[in-house]
């Protein structure tokens, strides 16, 4: 497999297929790296931490015996070993729990929700694996209407998605019947790896030590604990990865309890920066080539604004590719 180049024909048919309703986006850690000063480190309340950024806030917490280690399984693990679930949670949600700013791809998918609302087309399934609320933020920003629902990692729903939208969260207890979600008519944000819960800290969840992905590869298939009318969205469209790399444990994880293979049936796309040496290019290139995903290495701010042009020239209103803020 070689590096794909997001060419003017790449873009008119991602856009296109945006459009029509037919894109799942799929987001990384890596987008909260978009439009960060290279050099620059996360900073509570500026910039939001990536994986490797958590890990090290949670190793400085707890005063971890290898200051080069950045696994956060591994530094998850021993905080939970040392303290317990309880303090693991309050160490994970800190960093979390601030008024970030949203990036530039949080924001042009809550102005892609109200483009394809005037256009009365299916709304957006929008896939993370992060935490973090910054997406929900977005769309608050705009006034875009969302349902959000996720994964319970521990306590009396553990293995189920948790619904919510108004009043109370509520367990998905029964996914084949539950017709409370409508991605014809709203965005559904679906967080696999659990979400920090802003207003709620009972609430919050996190697919974060090996021990919780050990316990989220034996569980049946992630993707029957989804309501029907989510997985038929997932299975039948392309996905769009943003910020995810291959070799990234997590996402590995998630696609084989999403049905492996089975759910990257139509043409599926992966931007990511450029990796930093030849070697990781190499392990990039050949982990999505055997998934058959093309792999474009780019910034992510750089994509989204490409990609918002191609939109424009195929029809949508400029001012409505831009949120408030950006």
């Amino acid at each position: 497999m070689s590096i794909k180049v997001a060419n003017d024909r790449h873009y008119f048919l991602v856009a296109k297929r945006m459009l029509e309703g037919e894109v799942v986006p799929f987001l990384g850690a890596g987008v909260n790296l978009c439009g960060r000063p290279d050099g620059t480190h996360w900073k509570k309340g500026e910039f939001m931490p990536n994986a490797a950024e958590l890990a090290a806030a949670l190793a400085e917490g707890v005063g971890y015996p290898d200051p080069e280690d950045r696994d956060l399984m591994r530094i998850s693990q021993y905080v939970d070993a040392v303290l317990g679930p309880k303090a693991l949670y309050q160490y994970v949600r800190d960093p979390l729990n601030a008024d970030y700013r949203p990036t530039a791809l949080h924001r042009f998918f809550a102005a892609m929700a109200g483009l394809l609302r005037e256009r009365n087309t299916p709304r957006q399934v929008i896939l993370t694996t992060n935490y973090d609320d910054a997406l929900e933020v977005a769309f608050v920003e705009r006034g875009e209407p969302y349902d959000l629902i996720w994964y319970a990692a521990t306590g009396p729903d553990s293995g189920r998605f948790i619904h919510a939208r108004n009043g109370a969260p509520v367990a998905i207890v029964r996914p084949n019947e539950y017709d409370e979600l409508d991605p014809d008519e709203r965005t559904v944000i679906v967080k696999l790896h659990g979400a920090m819960v802003r207003d709620d800290a009972a609430h919050d969840s996190y697919v974060i030590t090996e021990d919780d992905y050990i316990r989220y590869l034996t569980r049946s298939d992630i993707a029957s604990q989804l309501p029907a009318v989510l997985r038929q969205r997932i299975t039948e469209r392309h996905l769009l990865f943003l910020g995810y790399r291959m070799r990234d444990w997590n996402l590995r994880v998630v696609l084989e309890r999403l049905g492996g293979n089975d759910v990257l049936g139509s043409q599926s796309w992966c931007v990511q920066r450029a990796p930093a040496t030849e070697a990781s290019t190499e392990i990039e290139l050949t982990l999505w080539g055997e998934r058959d995903v093309d792999l474009i290495f780019m910034l992510l701010d750089a994509y989204v604004e490409r990609l918002g042009e191609q939109l424009a020239r195929l029809g949508a209103p400029p001012r409505q590719l831009v949120a408030p803020g950006a």
